[in-house]
């Protein structure tokens, strides 16, 4: 587990990273999203202990990355936007190499190694120079030295950037089932990889925490509405009466297809109840068949958009996937600094009263 209790960096008058309250679960594939200049990046380097914060706290299961660095940081896999390569070794060398600065006991360190090239499927090129890999490989190879010594936590920062689509999916799917044995925090752009991959999603902007939740949550409330949009083959007046009989339709509303003899509504349910079933079961009796049938949902994308241009942060304060104790935290914060400076200030000004007599 990750905690991130209150953490600020400030660079001279800038906050890069303001107040951020969250906590990582184990067993789970967390995507961290935030645009240019939001903090994302200095925040992960704190998590790894590359950086130190100017306030607040980091626990790694417990030990704190800064007082405890050697213990924290076991814990943790780290693979940077650059992987640390060494071009002119081999494969297996740069692995050696990896595994000897991590302090691997030479006794564990053949088989960690045979392990970490075996997931990451690197066996075929484990004595070929780095620099003769192609870029997709080259990840697969900063991503087995990250998976060296049986981290519990996998940190990846743009895993796929620069990579083509067949290696984008290569790595995607490797993520996933990384995710069935480590905790593991994603930073990418793509956003249609994150909603694919996470299973909770944290989205930061001007150094402050906007939104933690699935992406299917984020999704559903920031849309403020449980709907689908379905193409069925039939008549209109025939389909209204099928699905007039299912419960927990709020609304249906009609468009006309241009899929020839049926109809496209868009269905609006009461209520997060998954209506699918139903709906399939209702027009399967009514002899109308579904050709289409998904969610009217926002996108991850038009959600992350809608949060950074802070147009859709009341939707989300009003549903509580927004951080409320973050911002009560926040607001404490400041209510607190603003109380120290005017302090600060009353004894500067009885200073000078006393200089003056």
């Amino acid at each position: 587990m990750v905690e991130v209790r209150n953490l600020v960096k400030k660079y001279g008058n800038h906050m890069a990273v303001n107040h951020l309250n969250f906590t990582i679960e184990k067993g789970k594939i967390y995507g961290f999203l935030g645009p240019n200049g939001a903090g994302k990046s200095t925040t992960m380097n704190m998590i790894t202990g590359y950086i130190a914060s100017t306030e607040g706290e980091i626990l790694i299961d417990g030990h704190n990355i800064l007082e405890e660095p050697e213990v924290a940081k076991k814990k943790i896999g780290y693979l940077p936007e650059i992987p640390p390569l060494y071009v002119d070794m081999t494969v297996l060398e740069y692995l050696r190499f990896a595994a000897e600065l991590k302090g691997i006991p030479k006794s564990k360190r053949a088989e960690n190694i045979k392990e970490v090239m075996s997931t990451t499927k690197l066996d075929s090129v484990k004595n070929r120079l780095i620099k003769n890999l192609s870029k997709g490989y080259r990840q697969r190879v900063g991503l087995a030295q990250a998976l060296l010594g049986y981290p519990e936590i996998i940190i990846l920062d743009e895993p796929t950037v620069g990579l083509d689509p067949k290696q984008i999916i290569e790595i995607r799917d490797l993520i996933k089932s990384l995710g069935n044995r480590h905790t593991v925090i994603l930073s990418s752009h793509i956003l249609s990889e994150v909603s694919a991959v996470c299973d909770h999603v944290l989205i930061i902007d001007k150094g402050r925490l906007v939104a933690s939740d699935s992406p299917e949550n984020l999704s559903r409330v920031m849309s403020g509405a449980n709907a689908l949009e379905i193409t069925v083959k039939g008549k209109e007046e025939v389909i209204r009466k099928a699905l007039d009989m299912v419960e927990n339709i709020e609304e249906l509303v009609y468009h006309q297809s241009i899929v020839k003899d049926a109809c496209d509504f868009t269905v609006k349910i009461t209520g997060e109840q998954d209506m699918r079933e139903n709906i399939f079961f209702a027009l399967a009796e009514a002899k109308c068949p579904i050709l289409k049938m998904q969610s009217s949902n926002m996108s991850l994308e038009e959600v992350f958009l809608k949060l950074t241009d802070n147009a859709g942060r009341s939707v989300l304060e009003e549903d509580s996937v927004f951080e409320a104790d973050n911002e009560e935290e926040l607001l404490q914060q400041e209510a607190k600094e603003e109380s120290e400076e005017a302090l600060i200030n009353e004894n500067t000004a009885e200073s000078g009263e006393e200089e003056e007599e």
